[in-house]
């Protein structure tokens, strides 16, 4: 515990009788450690499969989870439908379990998007879809609409194309919808790379894209009812900025949020068009961005580090793509990456706690918190702040959640100016119990407990990583000790 104390400042002094104690207290005001946290909803997401299955993580051997990339959460697995569903009915979903398997092993989660039109592969949509009668337009990348063209795409509102689809997502469903290890699917089926763009192929004109927007929209929350679905910017026009579009606002209206993909992919000052689009979706729902092609936006002197971070920030991002080698984006970029981590998603601050030297068994006492979030995004799950008691076993003798205080309601604010909030809330360990012996529950003994602090679920159940020094390997933080004395007489 002396170690831990060089970290904080530690002051006792006097709470006012108004707070329900003029005890002497202890004050503690713990450091932001600066290291990057892996927390539900938020982090860097890396690209296993970025629509070739060799970028970018054939050269990872299987026991390689990237394990060195600060604040990796989620592995990233984009796929064409014809590589999943190769035969009507006949699905290879170990393209998709084996990778992810590797990942969810280590607690990380996963996030999909299964395309229907690619630049390098003709039959993105399985060849048997066409066999089966559905109509599309063949296609050369970049120059539209050509008779004979290599590519293809499908009709996207064509009935036997969608009838084949809705089979589809209904398997797919039935693994992934609902399944607490998957992050965020992507609303994939329509347009180049699943972007929802036609520009360099079919060259769908804006009335028909919102129609397929829509009967897309509809079609993915008829099987995904209970996990998150993102919609990719680019079906407003991926260089026409603005706040509201049709499109997105009917996405928006369903509860499916924004993914943009355009990130730093020409230099400035076309970084990006859609962060005022952003707006709309980032107080309700975690922004999902891709950066170009890091080896691309170099090339194309897009790249920047500090304009990545600026992204985050215009954007209010929760994840971020991890989008080349891993590696060497690490390597190259080590410095941007820890700024990125400090303000990715949401970090919650404990400022301040401070509770009773002393506090009899069975009597309430008064612990006053303040908190901030240093994030650009709130944390949108909610969660509740945990006091815990621990012996010196390490076994837990008291835990209470603040139940009435929810942490997704804090304000996130520019660098290093987060709102605070200050909370007073109450606690008794060992309530007395209505029986005629006067018993106290749950049995607790006079002593001396380690004092811990947790942020998760109203039952304590700690779930949120927080940048605090003293994690006992569950989530929970070490602030100091308490002297809880003899129960005082009934």
């Amino acid at each position: 515990m002396r170690g831990w104390i060089a970290r904080v400042v530690m002051v006792v002094l006097l709470l006012p009788t108004a707070l329900g104690a003029d005890a002497p207290r202890v004050t503690v005001r713990p450091r932001d450690t600066g290291e990057p946290l892996v927390n539900p909803g938020m982090g860097w997401s890396f690209a296993f499969y970025s629509n070739f299955i060799e970028n970018y993580g054939s050269r990872l051997a299987p026991a390689d989870t990237l394990d060195d990339w600060p604040g990796l959460s989620v592995v990233y697995l984009r796929v064409p439908w014809s590589f999943l569903e190769p035969q009507e009915g006949e699905f290879n979903w170990a393209l998709l379990d084996t990778p992810a398997q590797r990942w969810i092993a280590k607690g990380k989660r996963i996030a999909l998007r299964v395309t229907c039109s690619e630049s390098w592969l003709r039959y993105a949509t399985p060849k048997w879809v066409q066999d089966a009668g559905a109509k599309g337009v063949e296609f050369e990348f970049g120059k539209g609409p050509t008779p004979g063209g290599p590519l293809w795409d499908p009709d996207y509102l064509d009935p036997v194309f969608l009838a084949k689809l809705d089979h589809f997502l209904a398997a797919l469903a039935r693994r992934y919808d609902g399944n607490p290890n998957v992050a965020f699917i992507d609303i994939g089926s329509f347009g180049m790379w699943g972007e929802g763009h036609t520009g360099f192929s079919s060259r769908l004109d804006a009335a028909r894209t919102l129609a397929v927007v829509k009967r897309h929209i509809d079609l993915h929350l008829k099987h995904f009812r209970h996990t998150l679905l993102c919609l990719n910017d680019d079906v407003a026009g991926p260089a026409t900025p603005g706040r509201h579009f049709p499109a997105m606002d009917y996405a928006l209206a369903r509860g499916i949020t924004m993914r943009d993909d355009s990130i730093l992919v020409q230099p400035p000052p076309q970084s990006w068009y859609h962060a005022q689009m952003a707006e709309a979706f980032w107080p309700r729902l975690p922004v999902v961005l891709e950066h170009e092609h890091y080896g691309s936006s170099k090339a194309r002197g897009a790249w920047s580090g500090d304009l990545l971070l600026k992204a985050v920030e215009d954007y209010h991002a929760s994840y971020l793509s991890i989008h080349w080698w891993p590696r060497e984006e690490l390597q190259e970029n080590r410095d941007a990456i820890a700024r990125i981590n400090r303000r990715l998603g949401y970090r919650l601050q404990l400022r301040e706690v401070s509770w009773p030297r002393q506090a009899p068994i069975g009597a309430p006492f008064v612990v006053a918190t303040i908190w901030a979030n240093a994030g650009v995004a709130p944390l949108y799950g909610g969660g509740f702040w945990a006091l815990t008691l621990k012996d010196d076993q390490g076994g837990i003798v008291a835990v209470q959640a603040d139940d009435g205080f929810d942490l997704g309601q804090l304000q996130v604010g520019p660098p290093d100016q987060a709102p605070v909030v200050k909370r007073q809330a109450q606690f008794v360990v060992a309530r007395r119990l209505t029986d005629p012996q006067g018993a106290h529950a749950p049995p607790t003994q006079p002593g001396t407990y380690a004092v811990f602090v947790s942020v998760g679920s109203p039952d304590g159940t700690p779930r949120i990583a927080l940048p605090l020094a003293g994690d006992d390997g569950q989530r929970r933080y070490r602030v100091g000790e308490i002297d809880l004395t003899p129960r005082q007489a009934d």
